[in-house]
């Protein structure tokens, strides 16, 4: 389905973006003592995860234009789920999914904001 090499495939797997074996995260989003905390450096590769200082404070552009997809597409649903929806319904609704998902949305953009940076460096002992 999706092929390794490609950037959805690091993104979707949460692994290292150059060797795609290694893990990116040091635990699952849900792990609030440890949301959003990466390796220095891949098991695999040692490919560095952290550029430069501060690296990591341009994945908050990537995290407002997910938030900001998920408030339209979760407004939308809301007003076609119910007839004549409130303004506190709507806000309702957003702000639980804003709770729910906000680690894994923290966590997805750091791993999308690094694989624009890292690029794919395929391994001598791949077959395709």
């Amino acid at each position: 389905m999706i092929k390794k090499g490609s950037k959805l495939y690091s993104i979707l797997k949460r692994k290292c973006p150059a060797c795609q074996e290694g893990d990116f995260f040091i635990s699952n989003p849900y792990d609030l003592r440890n949301t959003g905390k990466i390796h220095d450096t891949c098991s695999n590769c040692s490919e560095s995860f952290s550029k430069e200082p501060g690296f990591y404070y341009g994945a908050m552009y990537v995290s407002y234009g997910i938030g900001v997809a998920m408030f339209i597409s979760i407004f939308l649903l809301t007003y076609w789920l119910y007839s004549n929806p409130t303004t506190f319904i709507y806000i309702l609704m957003i702000g639980i999914a804003m709770v729910l998902l906000g680690p894994f949305i923290y966590d997805l953009s750091k791993i999308i904001w690094a694989n624009m940076f890292i690029k794919y460096k395929k391994q001598n002992n791949e077959n395709s």
